[in-house]
């Protein structure tokens, strides 16, 4: 992809689209304005935007709309944001060098923008607190999961530290309150397959060949609740989750495991009590080792 000619507005890049060959059996469109009235249906003010010179041509020139359709032309502009219910927790920033930075991202806060969420992450709420455009994690956790997140500073820096998750070459441990069932001994591995059906909101333990590993130690019990500590082998979709599901001990505070609830958007009452504790690693640039401890507290019930 070419470098967008729009700066970064509230820490997202420009929206793009790239006009089609005019083929004789593809849609046909005199104007500029006609393509993206056309592509940009489903909610764009397309006039509006264009009266105001919002998208523009890759040299930074805004398109007016009148000009005759131009295949193979990037467009790009800045998308219009909805209104989204503010996260009352802070992102906390655990280290910082000119390579990484490293943060407890706190539950409910995305890792990254996604569907309903844009402004309210952990990356966008950076890069504007920073001003590090470039900023860009090497991981993700889960919207509902708290803990600790890498981020790269810099492009240059992103493919040695991603290759490094990639290749499983990090140390993860998390922690979890659940119930505590006497019935069950410790440690103890729980290997199974799990699998996330296209358009379902819960991956699914199912028949067949492991995928997904977990080491499973009981850390602290009180009364009829325990604390656990999880180390992942695999990283599937949810795999914390659902493993402890999957043995009886739903995670306190999870809304789609063991039974989908209805939670309101705004509703940041009941924290699901899962937090990425530690992480380690050896430096792929200079081989020092790395290791960071999240400070988030569990809430006991």
């Amino acid at each position: 992809m070419p470098r967008s000619p729009l700066p970064q507005r509230h820490g997202l890049d420009a929206a793009w689209v790239r006009t089609p060959d005019n083929l004789p059996d593809a849609p046909r469109w005199a104007t500029m304005r006609d393509f993206l009235r056309d592509r940009l249906a489903n909610g764009a003010p397309v006039d509006e935007m264009l009266a105001a010179g919002a998208f523009v041509d890759q040299a930074g020139r805004p398109w007016t709309g009148a000009e005759a359709y131009r295949p193979h032309t990037m467009v790009w502009f800045h998308r219009e944001l909805a209104a989204e219910p503010p996260v009352p927790f802070e992102v906390m920033v655990l280290h910082a060098d000119e390579r990484l930075v490293v943060v407890d991202k706190p539950h409910f806060l995305a890792t990254t923008p996604r569907g309903v969420h844009v402004r309210q992450t952990a990356l966008v709420r950076l890069r504007e607190a920073l001003g590090l455009p470039e900023l860009a994690p090497v991981h993700r956790l889960d919207r509902l999961t708290a803990g600790v997140v890498v981020f790269t500073t810099r492009r240059v820096w992103r493919g040695p530290y991603a290759e490094l998750f990639r290749t499983r070459g990090v140390h993860k441990t998390y922690e979890a309150l659940a119930p505590y069932d006497p019935s069950l001994s410790f440690p103890r591995t729980a290997l199974s397959r799990i699998e996330k059906p296209r358009g379902s909101l819960q991956a699914l333990l199912v028949e067949g060949e492991p995928n997904a590993e977990t080491l499973v130690e009981l850390v602290e019990v009180r009364g009829r609740h325990a604390r656990y500590r999880l180390t992942p082998r695999t990283g599937k979709t949810h795999q914390l989750r659902v493993q402890l599901a999957g043995l009886g001990l739903p995670i306190l505070g999870d809304p789609l495991y063991p039974h989908v609830l209805d939670v309101a958007g705004d509703d940041f009452s009941a924290p699901l009590q899962l937090v990425a504790r530690t992480l380690s690693f050896t430096d792929p640039i200079d081989d020092i080792p790395r290791e960071f401890s999240s400070r988030l507290a569990l809430a006991w019930p």
